[in-house]
Order: structure tokens, then C-alpha cells, then sequence
């Protein structure tokens, strides 16, 4: 081989390994910028996981459907008292407030009623009506008054807080252990017990029945 021949051969070697050398430049250049956007990504599910894992929604408040309503809230608790005795506690799934005639529009209600004998009234109905100022109940739809001795059904029923009366002027069925009654109109005395029914009045009562 003569001398010119093996410094062709010489820069021929040198520049293939230029190339080579420029070629995998770029190759190693894409792989660490890949890695770098996968690591980069990696981070980003990591923290978008655990913001949804620590994250709570709270309940939401049920709209409200009364359009004149000052105030709309969920579930509420409120009772009434009387010189330091408590009359009745009330709770209602959820309540609009209606500041300009002084009610509060209840829903899925149950009214407890604390008698001066420590029994116990309860009331439960779909809708109501509680005033305010004067702690007045009206309610309505699947009307349920009952004690450990009696059940009554009714679609409205309202009480009367100051003479601490529950009345109906719809017809009222009255069942008992011992005792079934039906009337087109009822009041029911807290303080006394009494009971007066009007109206059409059928009733089958056996010789123990008890208010």
C-alpha cells in the first residue's frame, strides 16, 4: 500500500467516525429529552391523583323551590320553649325562609311534642308550615299523629302553640289496640289530653280504649 493510499484510508476512518459521532448526538439528545417529559408527567398525575383523593365536595343545599324565599337551608333542628320547658323539638330535611310574612316552608318533617306527664306526641307529614312569630305548625300530605296508645291519619293538621291545641278540619281515622275511630274534624287539648271529634262520627271502641 503506498503512502497516499493509507492517509485516504486514515481520513476516510476519521471522518466515518465524525459522522457516527454527530449521528448519535441527536439520538441521545431525543432520549433524555423523552425521559425528562415523562418524569415531568409522572409528577403531574402523582399531584392531580392525590388532589382528587385529598379533595372533598361538600353536600350541596337543596334549591330552593320557594321563588319569595329570604333564606334556603338543608337539614334544620329547631324547639320551642316555654319557661324554661321545652314544648316541642322539630327537625325537617330542608327549610326556606320567608322573611316577609314569617315562615319557614318545611320539608319531610317530624315534629316531637313534650307533654306534662313526660309522654311524648309525634307528628310527621311531607310538607309544613312553621310561623315564625307565633311558633304556629301547619302541615299536610301523609299527616301521621301518634303516642304509645293511639295512631292518627290525616292529610292537614294544624297547631296552635299558644293554647297548645292540635286540630284538623279534614277527615281524621283514629286507630288504637282497642279502638278505631273516624271524623270529619278533630282537636286535640296537649295540656288536658282531651280529645274532641265532629262531624260524622263512627267508632268502634272496646270498653279499655285510652287517649
Amino acid at each position: 500500500m503506498t503512502f497516499e493510499g493509507a492517509q485516504d484510508k486514515y481520513l476516510f476512518s476519521k471522518f466515518q467516525n465524525t459522522m457516527e459521532s454527530q449521528y448519535k448526538k441527536p439520538k441521545k439528545i431525543k432520549i433524555f429529552l423523552l425521559a425528562t417529559i415523562l418524569i415531568a408527567l409522572g409528577s403531574v398525575i402523582g399531584i392531580y391523583i392525590g388532589f382528587r383523593q385529598d379533595s372533598k365536595i361538600p353536600e350541596s343545599v337543596p334549591d330552593s323551590v320557594e321563588t319569595d324565599a329570604t333564606l334556603s337551608i338543608g337539614k334544620i333542628h329547631q324547639t320551642a320553649t316555654r319557661k324554661g320547658k321545652k314544648e316541642w323539638s322539630l327537625e325537617a330535611d330542608s327549610a326556606h325562609y320567608i322573611e316577609k310574612t314569617n315562615q319557614m316552608v318545611l320539608k319531610d318533617l317530624t315534629v316531637i311534642f313534650f307533654l306534662k306527664d313526660n309522654s311524648e306526641v309525634t307528628l310527621a307529614a311531607d310538607r309544613g308550615i312553621l310561623k315564625t312569630d307565633s311558633n304556629d305548625i301547619a302541615v299536610s300530605g301523609n299527616v301521621v299523629l301518634n303516642n304509645k296508645e293511639y295512631k292518627l291519619l290525616t292529610e292537614n293538621l294544624n297547631y296552635a302553640h299558644e293554647r297548645r291545641i292540635l286540630y284538623s278540619n279534614a277527615p281524621v281515622t283514629i286507630t288504637g289496640a282497642s279502638a278505631q275511630l273516624v271524623a270529619d274534624s278533630i282537636s286535640f287539648d296537649l295540656n288536658s289530653k282531651k280529645l274532641t271529634l265532629e262531624g260524622s262520627v263512627e267508632a268502634n271502641i272496646a270498653k279499655d280504649f285510652k287517649l
